[in-house]
């Protein structure tokens, strides 16, 4: 380690025990958000702000009685964009009403929270503070940390495997053509280098945009500055017998040495390892939806996640080993897509997707939940009476053509196994018995009455689960 490397972590080490000191009287819970593309995270955060700020929608939250006060602050970095919560709250109460935009990159905001005392000498106590620090970053950034484990060949040899499978031979024809025509020997040629980086690319959006999630480094998918830098431009190459520095694979294996480095560590180091609380938001629907292929592969991207949290209990040397999260929270977003009698079988379908992660998690002292939710609720529920039987439906409207229609989606077995075993077994298509569509709904309309919060299933849970302990 370098001399300016130690500098770095000693500077780090007095800035958190300042910080640390600073928390004895005013605590602060830093409580990571993320999920894969189409999850819904910037949705939920808004929710999660606006329901917190007003709690008339918070029944699960147990301390709501104590609340006396409710407010954003800035947040506590200088250098991380803002949240931009009320141009989301807008997007969501507008009286046509939209989906706000994805977030592409890091921000956080500053939620504070003031309770009364309790007990019998609570007239000689003082109200208390917490201080909730939101941190939203892209899940497609989460993929790229399990590569910090991994060199060039491994990470070559697997997503080269991945590439060639089935599934996903369609997607990544282009590339693998190019791929086929390479002189791994030859000297780098940038041209090239760029026409191979920009294929691989397409083919790692492409995969995306099919359902799977999967599809690592992250940062090309959302490069932001980064775009056209050669710490972007490199691909997987197979592995020549001899590897010489100035020959092409030479030259992605120092490009992907520098990406982990400069990229990668920074956002662990700086953002990652600082987080108390993490929620895992999953569109399980989603990959259900796509079928079984879809399902298997976010099962395998969700257990490489996983193993990049640092899960624990923290204590008072914490600020100097590094911070552990302490509860993860894994939730299956859209079950107002499903009738609520629906929501036991996702809810299963979920923890039995994350099982082997999960149990992880817990062996090292982290306390784990899985639920389903809806951040925003889009739809409601109604019954009818269909071929002699009563049959469950949600009623929305639909994105594509804004038409109000009532449905039922399909019935989740109350089995996961079901489920998941075709998809560990490679199955196209699910049973004949099994037929799930997930439609896309449109946000609520917004009522006369004033807005309190947002309709919402399960977020007072959610929050209950996050920080009902801190007050």
């Amino acid at each position: 380690m370098g001399i300016a490397s130690i500098t770095d972590s000693i500077a780090r080490v007095i800035d958190d025990t300042q910080s640390g000191a600073k928390e004895l009287f005013e605590p602060v819970v830093r409580i990571g958000v993320t999920g894969l593309s189409r999850a819904g995270k910037t949705v939920f955060i808004t929710s999660l702000i606006a329901n917190l700020l007003d709690r008339s929608r918070m029944p699960g939250l147990k301390a709501n009685p104590l609340i006396s006060a409710a407010f954003l602050q800035p947040q506590p970095d200088d250098t991380i964009p803002r949240f931009a919560y009320e141009q989301h709250l807008q997007a969501l109460n507008a009286p046509t009403p939209h989906w706000p935009e994805s977030t592409s990159s890091i921000s956080q905001l500053r939620l504070s929270l003031r309770t009364q005392p309790t007990g019998l000498l609570r007239g000689l106590k003082r109200a208390k503070t917490l201080h909730i620090d939101i941190v939203d970053y892209p899940g497609e950034w989460l993929l790229d940390l399990p590569l910090l484990k991994q060199s060039y060949a491994e990470w070559s040899a697997k997503t080269l495997a991945q590439a060639h499978t089935e599934a996903r031979a369609g997607l990544s024809e282009d590339w693998l053509a190019q791929l086929a025509d390479c002189d791994l020997g030859a000297a780098l040629d940038e041209p090239h280098a760029q026409s191979l980086a920009e294929a691989f690319t397409a083919y790692l959006q492409a995969a995306r945009q099919a359902g799977f999630s999967n599809c690592a480094p992250g940062r090309f998918l959302l490069p932001g500055d980064l775009k056209g830098s050669p710490a972007l431009t490199f691909c997987p190459l197979p592995r020549p017998d001899k590897v010489r520095s100035k020959t092409l694979y030479g030259a992605f294996e120092r490009r992907y040495e520098a990406y982990k480095k400069q990229i990668v560590k920074p956002f662990f180091r700086d953002h990652f390892a600082r987080i108390d609380r993490q929620i895992v938001l999953v569109d399980a629907l989603g990959a259900i939806h796509n079928g079984p292929e879809s399902v298997e592969d976010l099962r395998l991207a969700l257990g490489e996640i996983l193993t990049s949290f640092r899960p624990g209990k923290n204590h008072i040397l914490s600020m100097i080993t590094g911070r552990k999260v302490e509860k993860i929270l894994f939730a299956a977003t859209k079950a107002d897509h499903i009738h609520h009698s629906q929501h036991p079988q996702l809810t299963g379908f979920l923890e039995a997707l994350l099982a082997d992660a999960k149990d992880t998690a817990n062996w090292k002292g982290a306390s784990t939940q899985a639920l389903s939710l809806a951040a925003l609720r889009a739809t409601v529920e109604q019954t009818t009476k269909h071929e002699g039987e009563m049959l469950d439906l949600v009623r929305g409207t639909l994105m594509v053509g804004g038409k109000d229609v009532a449905l039922h989606p399909g019935d989740l077995p109350a089995d996961p196994a079901r489920l998941l075993t075709p998809a560990k077994e490679g199955a196209k298509l699910w049973p004949e018995d099994i037929d799930y569509n997930l439609p896309a709904f449109a946000p609520p309309k917004p009522g006369d009455e004033a807005p309190k919060g947002l309709a919402h299933i399960r977020m007072d849970r959610a929050a209950e689960f996050l920080i009902g302990d801190k007050l």
